[in-house]
């Protein structure tokens, strides 16, 4: 396990809200505890909150009612200039007319070191980030990576208690982001540093959460571990937010302790009850764990749809008597075509039972 940096420090909210005016709610009273040396993200879609509560940390904005904690501090009414955090933003906020050195040297002038200190600094994060050598080059000299990680530069030479990234690769492309949340991972592990992260890409807070808080209209809807949510979804707005789920209307018939039987048109399936009762219910199922088998079988009748080649797999849209879902197969050596006649049926692990409602 990590060791946690000696400066890196909790996070704790209390019943914190961001109100607006009279009535807009753009954060209602959340409970969220960041633990010291660990990687959390808030995830969500536009508009749910979770970058007014990153710049609450930060003390960008302060909460309407409520506590928010550093450490053991109360750092609620404290502004930005009094708290021990940095930031690290989408637009990278570089100063276009200084070099990479001087960027990253910037904040340790105002901190009290030295000139000779500030340069082992700043020489010292750059090292960090893969950058050595590139002291003396403009910002507009470097790719979108490279710049990005002169920002995150900037910000680990201040070792700040709490480290902040607000939407950090939305500017990258494909590749480059794979890059960067791997290295930016690799830092934050290697260091023991506190870090809270915003995004709204599920596969980037998969790939670098200790832990991964939901966020929906102004709320928490759920928070756990990267593989807590992808495999037990509380509901269907998380089980479709988090990778992608298929959502099937199903009716539970049977409960026999811990176990529910379910109907799902002439097809029964059972799988963990999850704690809800007799009735109707939704089935989310990742793409993956549908299987499809030619002809009639012990399943649900359907129709190939559409069959998309990928490369490594192959993509089908299917539609059966409850709707249509979407499947992902690794067989594309004997691929269906559309108009096949297929039964679908469902891995022994990944399907699970959800309550039945809307997914917003």
């Amino acid at each position: 396990m990590t060791a946690i940096n000696a400066k890196a420090a909790s996070v704790r909210f209390e019943n914190v809200s961001k109100v607006y005016g009279r009535s807009v709610r753009a954060v209602d009273n959340i409970n969220l505890d960041v633990a010291a040396g660990t990687l959390v993200t808030l995830l969500g879609p536009s508009g749910c909150g979770k970058t007014t509560t990153l710049r609450m940390i930060a003390g960008l904005e302060m909460a309407t009612s409520g506590r928010i904690l550093i450490g053991d501090k109360d750092v609620t009414k404290l502004p930005a200039t009094d708290r021990d955090v940095s930031m690290v933003f989408q637009s990278y906020a570089l100063f276009p007319h200084m070099t990479v050195m001087e960027n990253v040297s910037y904040g340790l002038k105002f901190s009290g070191f030295d000139k000779a200190e500030t340069q082992e600094k700043a020489q010292a994060g750059l090292g960090l980030v893969g950058l050595k050598g590139y002291d003396d080059r403009l910002p507009s000299e470097l790719s979108g990576g490279q710049q990005q990680r002169v920002a995150v530069a900037r910000a680990l030479v201040l070792e700040p208690q709490v480290l902040l990234f607000d939407e950090p690769l939305s500017n990258l492309d494909a590749k480059l982001r794979r890059q960067v949340r791997e290295e930016i991972r690799e830092i934050q592990q290697s260091l023991g540093l506190t870090v809270v992260y915003v995004t709204h890409d599920q596969e980037e807070a998969l790939a670098v959460s200790d832990e991964i808080v939901v966020m929906r209209n102004a709320a928490i809807a759920q928070k756990g571990s990267p593989r807590d949510l992808y495999e037990a979804p509380a509901d269907a707005f998380v089980a479709d937010f988090i990778g992608e789920a298929n959502l099937i209307p199903v009716e539970i018939t049977a409960l026999e302790g811990d176990t529910a039987t379910v109907r799902i048109a002439d097809y029964t399936h059972r799988l963990p009850s999850r704690g809800l009762a007799l009735g109707p219910a939704m089935l989310a199922v990742r793409p993956s764990r549908m299987r499809l088998v030619a002809g009639t079988g012990d399943g649900v009748s359907a129709v190939i749809d559409k069959a998309t080649y990928v490369g490594s797999r192959m993509e089908y849209t299917v539609t059966a008597a409850f709707g249509t879902v979407f499947a992902v197969l690794e067989d594309v050596v004997t691929p269906f075509r559309p108009g096949d006649a297929v039964t679908i049926s469902f891995a022994a692990s990944g399907p699970v039972l959800i309550p039945a409602g809307q997914t917003s």
